[in-house]
């Protein structure tokens, strides 16, 4: 129970990694907004039952949880789900941003729907409510109350390590999800507010729907032996990410069953240098 009393707010908490996230905070304390819209794989539809469904599972054990189906991709969305965790439980601690969708097409044959669709689920996905909470928290801390809040978003391999073809739309969304938390880190210190994020590797309804890898992930696992694909093994970071003693902030770990990565992002290598302007020919000699 580390973090009792604490107030989280996990999008996309209706199945798979979400999913986990919610019930392992449920369990360890947290009174948790579960929102989820319960679309499908690729954003369409809705459904209230996965978010109330996991809500349920939380109440079943003890725990404090609400529902909610805003759509997180619109501002009005993020405002909304903010405001429900301040209004039914008293304020706002964590925010766990991880709701996504796949619409996977290779860039010749992307349309600009497909395009802007996975853009908006991820990448606004996670600024809306990471900018809805940030307002709350700079008021919190503006009207003399301490604040110890985190933020941990869901960056992926697709935009950061591992770059996959067919995933153009997802991968610039996780990448840009990337530089979104080390910006946010930067901005929110100094009202008390940590953020960091996570690219896990786990077997979800949309890994098993990724060209190349559904196999990899559908391998059934002999009963007893360690799951290393399980969305389970992803949500203890993102636990220890939000406690209030943790002290880390501006940080992306790559994540997948027993192993957590550091990751870094652009570094400088091998430097050409002039001492006056370039010319084509020069280039082409050094550079290749």
């Amino acid at each position: 129970m580390n973090l009792q009393g604490r107030v989280a707010i996990v999008t996309g908490a209706g199945r798979g990694i979400g999913r986990e996230h919610a019930l392992l905070f449920a369990r360890e304390g947290a009174h948790v907004v579960v929102n989820d819209i319960g679309g499908a794989n690729d954003g369409t539809g809705s459904d209230a039952g996965p978010a109330q469904d996991v809500v349920e599972e939380i109440r079943a054990f003890g725990g404090t949880a609400i529902a909610n189906t805003d759509n997180v991709a619109t501002w009005d969305g993020a405002a909304a789900v903010v405001q429900q965790a301040i209004d039914e439980l008293g304020g706002l601690d964590i925010l766990i941003n991880n709701a996504g969708i796949l619409r996977d097409a290779f860039i010749a044959g992307m349309d600009e729907q497909q395009w802007d669709a996975v853009i908006a689920v991820h990448l606004k996905g996670h600024a809306g409510p990471l900018h809805h909470a940030a307002a709350y928290w700079k008021a919190e801390s503006k009207a003399g109350r301490t604040v110890n809040a985190a933020v941990v978003n869901t960056s992926s391999a697709s935009g950061t390590f591992m770059p996959n073809a067919g995933q153009s739309n997802y991968g610039a969304a996780k990448a840009g999800i990337a530089a979104l938390t080390l910006v946010a880190a930067d901005e929110l210190e100094r009202y008390g507010v940590r953020v960091n994020a996570i690219a896990p590797i786990a077997r979800t309804r949309l890994t098993l729907a990724t060209p190349g890898m559904g196999a990899i992930f559908a391998e059934e696992v002999p009963e007893g032996e360690f799951d290393a694909f399980s969305p389970a093994n992803i949500s203890p970071l993102v636990v220890r990410l939000a406690h209030p003693e943790c002290k880390l902030t501006g940080k992306v770990y790559a994540v997948q069953g027993g192993a957590i990565t550091e990751l870094h992002g652009w570094s400088g290598g091998a430097t050409i240098e002039s001492e006056g302007p370039w010319t084509i020919s020069d280039l082409a000699n050094r550079l290749g």
